[in-house]
């Protein structure tokens, strides 16, 4: 092995240490291309044996529009089996800047994408027509527009066309709390609507809530 190649195992090592079993690499000694792998870490990603050329240096690296400043990352091939792998190659200069050797990173994303095949059957299915945030707010103040318009219906509908002028206190007192047992007044503005429609103030309105809380 070239001297100035074989000082890139350690670096082969920690990368492969660092991101798992399924991350292979090798490292290529160009000055002998017949038999480029002189070393390999976790060689049963893409069954590279020592010994062996090199495969995809030349189409997927160094032709590769993404070749820049010496290598290229996150191109994809196919192993013998069909599994897809992920690599980058980088090229391994000497001190006078010849190309002596390359080291190559493969990863098996087998387990990537059915992790993220899993991952997405958890997810709840997002609608093809889902709108961005301010269409949501939109729709959901008109949500909220709606839903005050009934409950007004409703409040008006309880309280229909009585003589609010000649109702006794207790009358007043028993359609409130059927409203507020119908949770009429968890929607916003329901206060204002009961005390117009029964002519008397907020302040009363609240008064005889608190009076039917206090005798549940």
């Amino acid at each position: 092995m070239n001297s100035f190649v074989e000082q890139y195992i350690p670096i082969a090592d920690v990368i492969a240490k660092t991101f798992g079993s399924d991350c292979e690499v090798v490292i290529h000694d160009l000055t002998i291309p017949q038999n480029s792998v002189v070393y390999t870490v976790n060689n049963h990603v893409t069954g590279r044996q020592i010994g062996q050329s090199f495969n995809h240096l030349i189409t997927d690296v160094l032709l590769s529009q993404n070749f820049t400043n010496d290598y290229s990352a996150n191109y994809y091939f196919r192993a013998d089996d069909g599994r897809l792998i992920k690599s980058s190659t980088v090229l391994i200069r000497d001190q006078d800047k010849k190309v002596k050797g390359a080291l190559c990173i493969n990863i098996d994303t087998t387990k990537i994408t059915e992790n993220i095949t899993w991952l997405n059957s958890l997810l709840p299915q997002v609608p093809e027509n889902l709108t961005d945030t301010s269409s949501q707010q939109f729709e959901k103040s008109y949500e909220m527009d709606h839903i005050s318009e009934v409950a007004n219906e409703l409040i008006d509908k309880i309280i229909g066309n009585k003589a609010v002028n000649s109702l006794r206190r207790d009358e007043k007192i028993e359609m409130i709390r059927f409203m507020e047992q119908k949770g009429i007044f968890l929607i916003k503005g329901t206060i204002d609507r009961v005390a117009e429609k029964l002519k008397i103030s907020k302040v009363t309105v609240y008064s005889y809530l608190d009076e039917i809380k206090e005798k549940n």
